[in-house]
């Protein structure tokens, strides 16, 4: 509703109250949809306005201070300073703000559809400056004239005031519009406008799982303001609404987190327990050596195959294939030693089953507790994130921890190095996936570098170019100007049979080249 003509009808007689006298002394964005005008009077008062001009929707803020942050902001308007407030009104029946300065300039703001803007005029007759640039036609915005009331006649009574918006709309129904006879209609839509226009108060409510901030009593009321204080409703709404959606977008993200990891633990403890299951109920490796040393007096020199039978299972027969160049002793020699690898993957196997397991119970418990938290406390909820290791810094530190490599975060992405030859081929073997990028300095000895795939997102150019410096920084061409880098998806990474530790080969490889260099610490 802050949006909507009716409050804006109430709140642009209230800032030329407020604002008469007061010129503007900064102009500026922190970011893409963000504009931000301080004003002063010659009390050295300060008024601050705050608009957000995205696509998703538009919010106006009235912070009573505002720190300007040091880092990513850009000063606007130039024309704009200085400029002293006359008057501010709002466009008949439209969601436009419109503030008028002593010297005939003008700031307009268009408040409605998915393409926001603010318009300077410097003059009435000069060329506008738009905020929003490529929304070129709004260089000629005019107020809209009002209804031709014969042009209404033949329409819906609701539909003669197009300003009700959805919570004008909601409230009608509320008071039985929809089944009411065309004259019950028309009489709840006069009564209707005529508490917008002289609301009774400003309500702070719910409706339709939204905050809203409405003049009449619709949806479930939590607040209930003065209607002679329109900034101050409005100073009371906008930071309630935004922690709201702050919550509601961190609750979101910490739930889908913890569904995610609780799904990915379950499935991997799946995918062990059915390994360790083939495992434990095919004929092991110490089986067949068992048996071979138990029929060696029927195994033929350099014979291919023998047929045995199998004391483990039944005394049925098995054909056991043997290792001409190998004698039968030798071959059992290396199942035995074989075996003993087996005995030691089972084991690990079922340690790593229970590991996740309990990972995957452990998410499942944390989302009980995060349903169980108080509803609406933003601090509750970014505390208890960060006990349980679940904000961005804590579960980067813990990756760096628990991981045996070197972990950068990077954007949303998480980029791995490898600390030695051996460690190189655990990364690129055993925790990078098909689909991550892997890198490495062409043509020298260095670490391998991954960039772990986020799903539907590919990497950005400036993430791939400073993990090729971290694979140019940790290999011999360290102290070279440019370092060619080598980066490809994982899957046309391959270790060649009989190669020494580290050593791939590359398919489909790409190259880029940078400067040497960690873009994430100072060595």
């Amino acid at each position: 509703m802050p949006a909507n003509y009716y409050f804006l009808r109430q709140l642009a007689p209230a800032l030329t109250r407020r604002l008469a006298g007061y010129r503007v002394a900064t102009c500026f964005t922190q970011d893409k949809d963000e504009l931000v005008i301080g004003l002063t009077n010659e009390a050295a008062e300060e008024f601050w306005l705050k608009f957000t001009l995205a696509a998703a929707g538009t919010l106006l803020a009235l912070p009573e201070t505002f720190h300007r942050a040091r880092q990513n902001s850009v000063d606007l308007l130039p024309g704009l300073l200085g400029q002293e407030v006359t008057l501010v009104k709002a466009w008949p029946q439209d969601r436009v703000l419109h503030f008028c300065f002593r010297s005939g300039a003008s700031l307009v703001f268009k408040l409605y559809s998915t393409r926001p803007n603010a318009i300077f005029r410097p003059w009435p007759t000069a060329l506008p400056e738009l905020f929003h640039q490529r929304y070129l036609p709004d260089a000629d915005l005019q107020p809209v004239p009002p209804p031709d009331p014969a042009a209404a006649a033949g329409l819906a009574p609701s539909k003669a005031y197009p300003g009700l918006g959805d919570l004008g709309l909601a409230y009608l129904r509320a008071q039985g519009y929809e089944a009411a006879p065309r004259q019950r209609q028309e009489q709840l839509v006069r009564q209707t406008v005529a508490e917008l226009e002289q609301p009774a108060a400003f309500y702070i409510t719910r409706l339709g799982g939204r905050t809203r901030l409405s003049l009449l009593p619709v949806g479930e009321v939590e607040e209930t303001l003065p209607a002679d204080d329109p900034i101050g409703a409005l100073r009371r709404f906008t930071p309630l609404l935004l922690n709201r959606q702050t919550y509601e977008t961190e609750l979101r993200q910490v739930r889908q987190q913890l569904e995610k990891r609780a799904d990915e633990a379950a499935t991997a403890a799946q995918h062990v327990r059915r390994r360790l299951h083939t495992l434990e109920n095919t004929a092991g490796y110490r089986q067949t050596a068992d048996l071979i040393m138990a029929h060696l007096t029927q195994i033929a020199p350099g014979a291919a195959e023998v047929e045995v039978v199998d004391f483990y299972q039944n005394n049925q027969p098995r054909l056991i294939r043997l290792k001409p160049p190998e004698t039968p002793q030798r071959t059992a020699q290396n199942l035995y030693r074989k075996a003993k690898n087996q005995q030691r993957e089972t084991q690990e196997l079922a340690a790593r089953a229970d590991r996740r397991e309990t990972e995957a119970f452990r998410a499942l418990e944390q989302l009980e507790e995060l349903a169980a938290l108080p509803p609406g406390e933003l601090r509750t909820l970014r505390q208890w994130r960060k006990q349980h290791g679940l904000d961005a810094a804590t579960a980067a530190r813990a990756a760096a921890a628990e991981l045996p490599f070197k972990v950068f975060e990077d954007s949303g992405f998480t980029i791995l190095v490898g600390r030695n030859a051996q460690n190189n081929d655990l990364l690129t073997q055993r925790y990078a996936h098909k689909d991550d990028l892997w890198l490495h300095a062409k043509d020298v000895t260095g670490s391998h570098v991954v960039i772990r795939q986020r799903p539907g997102q590919p990497v950005p150019a400036p993430v791939l170019e400073r993990a090729a410096q971290l694979a140019a920084w940790y290999s011999r061409r360290k102290n070279d100007s440019l370092c060619p880098v080598t980066y490809t998806p994982k899957k046309f990474v391959r270790k060649p049979r009989g190669a020494k530790p580290g050593q791939v080969a590359v398919e489909r490889e790409n190259v880029l080249l940078v400067v040497p260099a960690n873009p994430f610490e100072r060595e």
